[in-house]
């Protein structure tokens, strides 16, 4: 039997993010279990301040059908700002870059190709094809980091989850530049800030976009020791 250890090792280094779903719904007991597991995520003073909507069905496809409107029309609407410009110059703006770059290989899309990548990239407002759309919503305490951090805790929790039952999901940036379509929609109330979606289902085993791995940077670029020796060595 593999220890506890291994086998979250495991899971968690085999989850990835999703770009090709089959339309086929979950069991309701399926998406229960997922969102149990994920309230169970840590928060700030035990605050538990995420709000989730989650969309299926005809209300996923009517959803989807308005946000394709809305990007037609240019009608953006952001509740916290997204610019390549705010990663500056240097690491995090080159890995922007490179994921971009594999993303667009594996679909064979050529750089040059402004209409094909902007095709690509209004996939987000279909939800790649997933059955159900979770949208993670959070109220603004002082500036809102502390909420937005515990939201990003339950959200790894809410991928976990799936991954454990042989399920897949991506959490999407995009979905967040149309928060104000997505709350005229689902009757949200304003003072909810909408911090992204999590697009959720069955793999497309043979879609292009999932034909890739993203790899990550070494522990040696992003972890710095303090008495702590024997970790890195050897690396």
């Amino acid at each position: 039997m593999p220890s506890t250890a291994s086998t979250f090792s495991d899971l968690v280094r085999s989850r990835r993010s999703v770009r090709g779903f089959l339309p086929t719904p979950l069991s309701p007991s399926d998406i229960r279990g997922v969102l149990e597991d994920a309230q169970t995520a840590p928060s700030n003073c035990n605050t538990q301040p995420w709000t989730v909507h989650v969309v299926s069905g005809a209300e996923r496809d009517a959803l989807s059908g308005h946000l394709l409107k809305a990007d037609e029309e240019g009608r953006f609407s952001y509740d916290f700002t997204f610019d390549y410009a705010d990663f500056g110059e240097g690491s995090y703006l080159d890995r922007a870059h490179q994921h971009a770059a594999i993303l667009y290989q594996a679909l064979g899309i050529p750089r040059s190709d402004r209409r094909a990548r902007k095709a690509a990239a209004r996939e987000n407002l279909a939800f790649f094809g997933a059955p159900h759309i979770a949208f993670l919503f959070m109220p603004t305490f002082g500036d809102g980091v502390r909420a937005a951090g515990d939201i990003g805790m339950y959200a790894q929790n809410f991928l976990l989850a799936l991954a454990a039952r042989g399920l897949d999901g991506i959490p999407q940036t995009m979905l967040g530049f149309y928060a104000d379509t997505i709350r005229e929609h689902l009757g949200v109330p304003k003072e909810l800030k909408l911090l992204f979606g999590i697009s959720f289902g069955t793999a497309d085993v043979t879609a292009p976009a999932n034909s890739f791995r993203m790899g990550r940077i070494p522990l040696e670029q992003s972890v710095v020791l303090h008495g702590t020796p024997g970790v890195l060595d050897g690396q």
